[in-house]
């Protein structure tokens, strides 16, 4: 229990225990990526990451390391299935992510459709498989198996991979700024467009597919999107449109300490709907406006409640890695993954697994890489692992996908504007945090709020997010000037698709996807 009087708030160095972790054992790089779930093992000493298992290589005429794509099974984790994992396991894997600052990272994702420009309909697998073996044998990435399917690359950190419906998702590898990462999704995107062109397919830069149903939409062969698509509809109405409509952009980032995180964690939540409003992006569905400028956002008020939500405790005394721990802990389940399948684990409880009650895998306890892979299947708006996640952005065009990380990095990797954020949001009640990502959704920058709008919010914020990219001494500000020209005019992407929807393209959805669509890749 967290109100044990003996459990202390943990510093970085710290086990959750109060044994000292030398800040040398503790793993250096927190950012985990998709290409493979890294086993982590856990020792007396500390946690570190371990290699990629290599399933073999694929007989070509160059050398390709083939990586496992699923979590490891359980042989793979030091503690074994016959062990039982404690609670302070959890809180010290989160907790081993703290960082000096010198080694704070940049870590960038995005998402975005890929179509055949014949009909404008999604790519299927067929053409995804064709991308994906095209990166390797061009471009020299690591493929990603499951059992004989591919289903993602890897290369130097990043890797390329599949959400249910297809959407093609960068990502990047954790960079000390945001030069690199812009770079590395320049570099990303022309690999992709000239694999693409020789296919007929191109990529659209939206955060709702704004034409093709659900039906329409293919899925991709991994096993655990059959398990989710199966489930999401007892939980919710939206689940299914969450996966295989919308697409985004978001940035992980490092925190130096519990209390850092603690501050980054309620600046990231409170300012999530405004990061909502300048990125809105998705005005569409079936060919129809929806009365909204971010759709997407508005999916995950009826995704799955259990895993989703404001996190008002966030901003309450005693906000703590643990805290974060015993809310994931309640979550159900999604699988488990062993021996190289996906169980069906839905609606299963990870606390009762961890005495060793789960009746898929009975008398076994879970390792701490079951433990990092049901933290993934949690989806906060901020969201935490070794790091924190910024979740509230729809996916756009080139320039965007640059500015969402230049937004979250001016406002908490600089301490004065770290400060000024906290300050910014400080009186903010529980309710008017709730009633902005509510409302965003339909009304975005014009959004109101106490007197004034989120235009007035946003506006302020890019003040803060710019001086502490100055600060930073890199030149990094002009990232944000294309969301500065929206605050400033109050037009969201989203509402410049409206205007254009009812007047040139005379209600004609599918002009979004012509050649001078500047949502194009």
């Amino acid at each position: 229990s967290t109100k044990d009087p003996n459990r202390k708030r943990l510093q970085c160095g710290f086990s959750y225990t109060h044994t000292p972790f030398p800040m040398n054992s503790i793993c250096a790089e927190s950012f985990t990526t998709r290409a493979a779930l890294t086993p982590v093992r856990f020792d007396g000493a500390g946690l570190r990451a371990a290699r990629p298992a290599v399933a073999g290589s694929r007989c070509t005429s160059r050398r390709f390391k083939v990586v496992a794509a699923g979590p490891p099974s359980a042989s793979s984790s030091s503690v074994s299935t016959n062990e039982k994992l404690k609670y302070d396991d959890l809180v010290n894997y989160i907790a081993s992510g703290c960082k000096p600052k010198d080694k704070w990272r940049i870590g960038t994702e995005h998402e975005k459709f890929g179509f055949k420009r014949s009909d404008n309909s999604r790519m299927g697998y067929d053409e995804v498989q064709k991308l994906l073996y095209g990166l390797r044998d061009r471009f020299g990435w690591d493929p990603m198996m499951e059992g004989d399917t591919i289903i993602g690359v890897t290369q130097s950190g990043q890797s390329v991979t599949l959400e249910p419906g297809g959407q093609f998702e960068l990502s990047g590898a954790p960079l000390d700024s945001l030069h690199k990462t812009c770079a590395e999704v320049n570099t990303h995107l022309y690999q992709v467009k000239t694999i693409a062109e020789e296919m007929d397919v191109a990529f659209l830069g939206l955060g709702f597919d704004p034409k093709w149903t659900v039906e329409q939409t293919p899925i991709m062969p991994k096993g655990r999107y059959k398990i989710m698509k199966n489930y999401m509809p007892k939980v919710g109405s939206m689940g299914l449109d969450m996966m295989f409509r919308t697409c985004t952009v978001q940035v992980n980032l490092d925190f130096g300490s519990e209390q850092d995180m603690v501050e980054k964690f309620q600046i990231g939540l409170a300012l999530q709907p405004i990061a909502t409003a300048l990125f809105a992006n998705s005005p569409f569905k079936e060919g129809k406006p929806q009365g909204m400028v971010s759709l997407r956002s508005h999916v995950w008020k009826d995704t799955d409640n259990n895993r989703t939500g404001d996190l008002p405790w966030v901003f309450e005394p005693g906000m703590c890695f643990a805290r974060y721990v015993d809310w994931v802990l309640d979550v159900p389940m999604y699988f488990i993954y062993r021996n190289g399948v996906y169980l069906d684990a839905t609606g299963l409880s990870f606390r009762d697994w961890m005495e060793g009650k789960c009746p898929l895998v009975p008398g076994e306890y879970p390792t701490l890489a079951d433990w990092e892979q049901h933290l993934s299947t949690v989806f906060p708006e901020v969201r935490m692992k070794k790091f924190l996640e910024m979740r509230g952005a729809d996916s756009g065009p080139f320039r965007r996908i640059c500015a969402l990380p230049a937004f979250w990095v001016g406002l908490l990797y600089d301490d004065q504007a770290q400060q000024e954020a906290l300050a910014m949001i400080s009186d903010w009640t529980s309710v008017e945090r709730a009633a902005l990502k509510s409302e965003v959704s339909f009304t975005g920058l014009r959004t109101k709020f106490r007197g004034g709008t989120v235009q007035d919010l946003a506006l302020e914020a890019l003040r803060i997010a710019r001086g502490g990219l100055e600060r930073r001494g890199m030149r990094e500000e002009t990232f944000l000037d294309t969301l500065q020209e929206n605050a400033e005019s109050g037009m969201t992407m989203a509402d410049q698709l409206l205007l254009k929807y009812n007047n040139e393209w005379e209600g004609n959805v599918d002009r979004v996807y012509a050649e001078d669509s500047i949502y194009l890749y």
